[in-house]
């Protein structure tokens, strides 16, 4: 993902400032004076199991890097399809080939997980699953052409999805839901190389997706892209191409966070404009879409300091801000009828 224009995410212009607070491993001041004052005991949703979205990220992150056409990333794919079809999902794993920024051929593969597919009315989540094949943010010179673990930026999304997942198959909602978890998003043009631009480097399993859906017709009623999720103390900002796709939707997931207590993770602030995969989920299909993902004004690249470094491991996951983003998640597409 990126930032608009020819800028790769750099740090913008805020419309407020927030406090930004540090720990590892459990929730911030405010965010523990949150849950313990606000937190709501009468779910219309199951329990959503931190500690089982945590196992997913760490199982995704033992394989290695995930770069498209290196055997970690083809292990992983198996990994996610067959979990999903344990979990009740009828699977469709579309397989393309597709052109990177320095005209690689990517074997590319996005595993879509059907909930209830014989039901014309859909929800869709998604996240990426592949890795940033160079840390081109690392602060080490010597480091920045080696692949990343990727556990916040890419596994984090794709473990709290597989939570969800984990209870469709007895719970299911009103609407039909599909998972798509969608591969190449991260080979976009490096910083740290003298590439001339392109667009639309980045996102390229959605681009694809999105000219060939694997149902005709496909539609949903909305989507609700999950893209770094996963670290510690995050904040979440309502991202602009969001407010522009799906306004109404963002304040919906953003008010039912504060209903479950989760609004010193979810900020009402405008963060960045942000090229993910929501983008071309409208743009090719016209899904309304949202994008939630952390913003982090103290950080050069509005991201966080980890962004695209070797710092992006399993020492960046933190259980209290994946149950934030999953209880929520799930309370909102539960509530649709």
């Amino acid at each position: 993902m990126t930032l608009t224009g020819n800028y790769k995410k750099t740090a913008i212009l805020l419309l407020s400032v927030i406090t930004i607070f540090s720990g590892c491993g459990r929730p911030s001041g405010q965010q523990q004076q949150n849950l313990t004052q606000n937190a709501k005991p009468n779910l219309v949703t199951p329990d959503f199991n931190a500690d089982s979205a945590y196992h997913y990220i760490e199982t995704q992150v033992n394989f290695g890097p995930r770069v498209p056409n290196t055997p970690q990333h083809l292990a992983c794919a198996n990994y996610l399809t067959e979990t999903l079809k344990r979990f009740g999902a009828d699977v469709i794993v579309q397989e393309a080939k597709v052109k990177a920024f320095d005209n690689t051929t990517l074997n590319i593969r996005n595993i879509i997980g059907q909930f209830q597919p014989e039901k014309n009315d859909r929800i869709l989540l998604f996240a990426h699953w592949d890795t940033r094949p160079f840390a081109d943010h690392d602060p080490d010179p010597q480091k920045r052409n080696n692949p990343i673990d990727g556990a916040n930026d890419g596994g984090s999304g794709v473990g709290v999805l597989l939570e969800i997942a984990r209870h469709l198959q007895e719970h299911p909602t009103y609407p039909g839901v599909d998972i798509i978890f969608f591969d190449a998003e991260d080979y976009g043009i490096p910083d740290h190389l003298n590439v001339q631009y392109k667009p639309d480097t980045w996102c390229l399993g959605s681009q694809y997706w999105g000219k060939n859906p694997h149902k005709k017709n496909y539609y949903a009623r909305f989507g609700i892209l999950l893209d770094m999720v996963g670290a510690p103390n995050a904040q979440f900002y309502k991202e602009q191409f969001s407010m522009q796709y799906a306004p109404r939707m963002v304040d919906h997931i953003w008010k039912v966070a504060g209903e479950l207590g989760y609004s010193a993770w979810f900020n009402f602030n405008t963060g960045g404009m942000i090229t993910d995969d929501h983008v071309y989920v409208y743009k090719y299909l016209k899904i309304p879409s949202v994008n939630i993902i952390q913003h982090d004004p103290a950080s050069e690249t509005s991201f966080g300091q980890y962004w695209h470094t070797h710092a992006d491991n399993m020492d960046n996951i933190d259980r209290y801000t994946l149950k934030a983003v999953g209880q929520t998640v799930m309370e909102v597409i539960y509530r649709e009828k």
